[in-house]
Formats: structure tokens, sequence, C-alpha cells
């Protein structure tokens, strides 16, 4: 077939303005284009331009500060010099190890160590490598900017502990959030410090700040330029405890070189006015990264420092005890205040003799003046009475063998043994015999000094069991109610109050004031012999006990003090106890601002 080739041109006419339409569409839709992002979204895309050289930085949120029942500040925020390293920023990481290194005078070993606990951290994210850096370090750093822009100094608030050991086991400390508080805490950044122990622990929601922003303007090198904007970071609330800081500093100073501890409390609310456990350590030494000799020493330590003796330490707790034994007879009608006893020094009880604490004897004595002179033949002889569960079932129902509640971490419930422990925990049946031990508060009984200051406040109070605290505002569940009878209120106060009027507690005594107490001396190991605790070596000396509470009338103040290794009771702690009296009624000049 033969094409026209007129119609041939046509076509190709055709084609060609199509064509050329279609390249102007595209130029048109092209110059729209630009348009639209030029003017219409100009502002937009000029902002995102700029976002490219933005940078948010964190505006720490300081911790709130902790102060005692009169105000005075025990916890403040101090400023320190931080060293942050942004990873990414980094040409090189091991040159920046090594120029880190060199300028803080530690190895590379340890360098390298601690940006291994942020292996789980994005690289680009800054985190906390130094802190607490000296005003050397921080202008080495500085000068070095230009070579090493990863490295940034941050001010940061670092908490200060400003009465030291005194307050350690109260206060406690802060550490670094570990990757498992980053997962499960929103809000948390690397290097970020959380309350470890203590009254920083058991309130650090409350204390914790809010964090706060400010986005600057960097340059291609990450330098501050400008600030851009900025959120404000919001301080954490302040807590105002129940410590009274002048009782306090007075049992810190009675147990310099003493291991043991040390507990005031009022028996009406709970509130602690002072703990004490000693050996205590500096929580200044955790404010900053304690280097690995330095954590050591304080684990390798024979006493461990640690460890907060008033509610994490359990003991046998002596004849202060018979307290307990001697309301739960009182209480089951097992004895009368007129029944007697006959005390010659000794005793045969359950196929065995067993000795009193006086070599002669007390004589014919009732429980009044047996629990006043601590007679344990007297007290042998109530144990099979009662028998153990009942020993058991009034010995918690008074506060023994659970935990207190405190507000603080890592309380322990000590231990009250019964027929249904011996087979779970031994295996075996209870002998009676041990029931004799235990109705003077040995064998395997354990109470923490908390435990026994609430069982005290029991009996000061009437009745009611009372949930220790350090915070004032503190939420207090219900309190327990023990049904006391009036009589056995008046014997077993009667005879505390006897105790330190003429008995073992005298070193108690406070002129113009009734006080009651009881005195305790727990064995650490069995004696075949009557040998006296100062001769023994230190280790195995018996551990000392006074527990006790004043005025007897409207008791006011309950003060238990446990000394370890520390011999009798009334010479080793009834002697803080009468510190402690004359300082909280202030029969003594007041010297707290020394």
């Amino acid at each position: 077939m033969v094409v026209d080739p007129q119609e041939r041109r046509r076509q190709l006419v055709v084609r060609t303005w199509q064509l050329a339409a279609l390249g102007v569409l595209l130029f048109c839709a092209v110059i729209v284009g630009y348009w639209y992002m030029q003017v219409v979204r100009g502002a937009y895309y000029r902002e995102l331009a700029e976002n490219n050289r933005l940078r948010e930085e964190p505006i720490q949120g300081p911790r709130g500060l902790i102060l005692d029942r009169h105000s005075r500040p025990l916890v403040e925020n101090v400023p320190s010099y931080h060293l942050m390293l942004d990873r990414s920023r980094s040409a090189e990481l091991a040159e920046s190890v090594h120029f880190m290194a060199k300028r803080l005078d530690i190895t590379t070993k340890e360098v390298e160590a601690r940006l291994e606990s942020y292996s789980a951290v994005a690289s680009f994210r800054p985190i906390l490598v130094a802190e607490d850096l000296s005003l050397d370090q921080v202008a080495g750093f500085e000068a070095m900017n230009l070579e090493h822009p990863e490295f940034e100094i941050e001010v940061l608030q670092r908490r200060f502990y400003r009465h030291g050991t005194q307050l350690a086991h109260v206060m406690g400390y802060l550490g670094e959030a570990s990757v498992d508080d980053l997962a499960r805490r929103a809000g948390l950044r690397p290097g970020d410090l959380v309350g470890a122990r203590g009254i920083e622990r058991a309130y650090d929601p409350l204390l914790r700040g809010v964090d706060g922003a400010r986005v600057v303007v960097v340059d291609h090198r990450g330098k501050l330029v400008e600030e851009h904007g900025r959120v404000a970071a919001q301080p954490g609330n302040d807590l105002q405890l129940t410590l009274d800081l002048d009782l306090q500093q007075e049992a810190e100073r009675f147990f310099e070189g003493q291991v043991g501890s040390a507990i005031a409390l009022d028996p009406r609310t709970g509130e602690i006015l002072a703990m004490v456990s000693s050996p205590s350590y500096n929580p200044n030494a955790f404010a900053r990264r304690l280097d690995s000799r330095e954590w050591q020493a304080i684990v390798d330590d024979e006493h461990h420092p640690l460890q907060n003796r008033s509610v994490q330490n359990s003991y046998p707790p002596g004849s202060v005890y018979k307290i307990v034994t001697a309301i739960a007879a009182l209480e089951e009608n097992v004895v009368t205040p007129d029944d007697t006893y006959y005390c010659s020094g000794s005793t045969r009880i359950h196929g065995g003799r067993r000795r009193c604490w006086k070599r002669g004897g007390h004589g014919t004595v009732n429980l009044r003046q047996a629990l006043q002179h601590s007679c344990d033949v007297f007290f042998y002889h109530l144990g099979p009475r009662l028998e153990i569960e009942r020993i058991a079932d009034w010995s918690r129902r008074l506060g023994l063998g659970v935990e207190t509640g405190i507000d603080l971490h890592g309380e322990k419930p000590g231990l009250v043994p019964d027929k249904e422990w011996a087979l779970r925990a031994r295996g075996t049946m209870w002998y009676p015999g041990e029931t004799v031990s235990v109705a003077i508060g040995q064998g395997p009984l354990l109470v923490t000094p908390l435990q026994a200051a609430v069982m005290v406040a029991t009996v000061a109070n009437g009745g009611d069991v009372v949930t220790p605290h350090l915070v004032k505002d503190y939420a207090r569940p219900p309190r327990r109610r023990v049904q006391l009878s009036p009589e056995t209120l008046a014997v077993v106060r009667g005879a505390l109050q006897d105790v330190v009027d003429s008995g073992t507690g005298r070193s108690a005594a406070v002129a113009g004031m009734t006080v009651a107490g009881k005195t305790g001396t727990a064995q650490v190991v069995s004696q075949a012999t009557q040998i006296d605790s100062a001769d023994l070596p230190y280790e195995i000396r018996d551990h000392a006990w006074f527990a006790s509470f004043a005025p007897v009338e409207n008791a006011e103040l309950v003060v238990v003090v446990f000394v370890e290794h520390g011999g009798h009771g009334s010479s080793a702690a009834a002697p803080l106890a009468k510190i402690l009296y004359e300082r909280h009624f202030r029969f003594l000049p007041d010297d707290s601002d020394t």
C-alpha cells in the first residue's frame, strides 16, 4: 500500500506539536513545583534545614532536699563538672579512649570498662564517662575541643551529705541507673543517678526532679553557636524527716569505735527520732564513681559498714525478751503477780542444770521482782508452762518475727521459732528444752533492734503496735491493737521502772524523770562455766541490750540500744539511753549548733 506524502507530513507535524505540548507541560510542572516549595512551603523547608543543625541538650532537674524534723538541711545539691562523650562524633574511638585516660590519669582499661557498660546504648546518645572533674581537668578538655569535639563538659548537681557518716544508713546514696533501670523507668538517660539505698531509694520518685531541655544551634563541628529554645527543669520535692539531728549526733558519738545500733522513736506515732548503725560509711564517696579499690575496701571490711544493723541484722534478744515472756504468762493466766519461786542460782529442768546469771541466786521472787532483777531461774520455769506456741503467738502480736513496715528497703523479719518452724527449717521436732532457752531470749530466737523498739513501744503506749517511719508526711496504715489488761501493764511497767530505779538499769536513770527499761545480755556462745564476758575474746563476747521508755506515766520516747559483743547491757548500752533522754527532754545544755 502506497502512503500519501501529504498525509505522512501531516502526521509528523501533529506528533511534533504533541511532543512540544508535553515538554511545555513538564516545564510548567517543574516551575510550579519550585514555586510551591520556595513560596508556599518555604517556611516549612527552611525550618527543616535549620533542624539539621539543631541539638537538644537536657537540663538536669535537681533532686529535692532532705531536712530533719526541725527543717535543718541534711542532704543538699552542689555543682559538679561531669565529662560526657558522644561516640558518634569520635573520628577514632581508640584515640578518644587514650586521650581521656591520659587527661584523667587512669588506665585505658578503666575507660574501656566504663564504655562497655554503655554498650547497649545508641552511639549517638552522649554518655557520662567521668564525674566531679577538677578545674584543671575541665580546662584540659576545653583546650582540646577542636581536636576532640566528642568530649563535652556538663555542669550537673552532685548530692552532698552534709553530715557524712552520721546519717549514712538512713540517707543512703545514689547509684548510676542500670540498663534495666533505663528500660523500666521512663525519662531516665544513660548516666542518670537514682536512689540506691536508704531514703534516697525509698522516696526516689518524690525526690527526683523532672529534666528540662534546651535546643541549641551548633556548627558543623558540633560547637555551640546560639540557644534556640528552652524548657525549664523542675526540681524534686523536698522531704522533711522525723529525725532529730541532735539525738542522732549524740548516738553517733557514743558508738565511735563500737559496733551496734540505736533506735529512738515516739511510741505514740512511730516517728523515728534517731537511727544509728555502726560502723558507718561516707555516702559522699558514692556521689562520684567509686574505683574498684575503694569499693573492695568497703566490701572486705569485717564489720560490714554497708549493713543497716537496725533493720538488716537480727540477734538473740537476751533478757530484753523477758518482757514478752512476762506478758504472755500474765495474759494466759499461767502466773499471777503474787506467785513466787525460789532462785538458788541454778535449777534442774528437763534433765539438765540451768544457771542464773547471779551466782548466789535471787532468793524468793515474784514476777515483778524476777523481771526487775532479770532472774533467769524464774523464767526458766515459766517457759515450759507457757509452751512454745503461746510464746511465739505473743511474740508476733507484740511485733517480733515480722517486718515492722518501716519506709526503708531491705528490712529483715527476724525469727520467732515454733514447732512448725522446727519441722520446716530443720526437719526435726521441737524439744522442750528449747522452750526453756527461748523464755529468757536465747535459742534460735532472733530480733532486729527496730523490732525490739516496736515491742517496747507497744508496752509503753498500752497496746498499739506502731509502724515506725522516717518521713513526716508518711501515710501510715491503720494501727494494730493488742489487748493488754491494765493489770498486766501495771506489773510489767512497774517492774521495768524498778529496773532503772534500783535494778540492773540504774545507769539509765535521769534525775527528775521516771524511766522504765530492761537490760539484756545475749550469749554468743554457750558456756559450761560462768566466765565474765570481758575476759573472753571479742568475737565471742556477749551482746549487750537496753530497751526502755520514758516517762513511764505517759511515754514520749522509746530508746533501744544494742552493742555487738559489748558484754553487759547495764554498762555498755544503758548509758546511751540516759544521754538521749537528757538531750530529748533538755536536761542537758542545748549545743545543737556546735
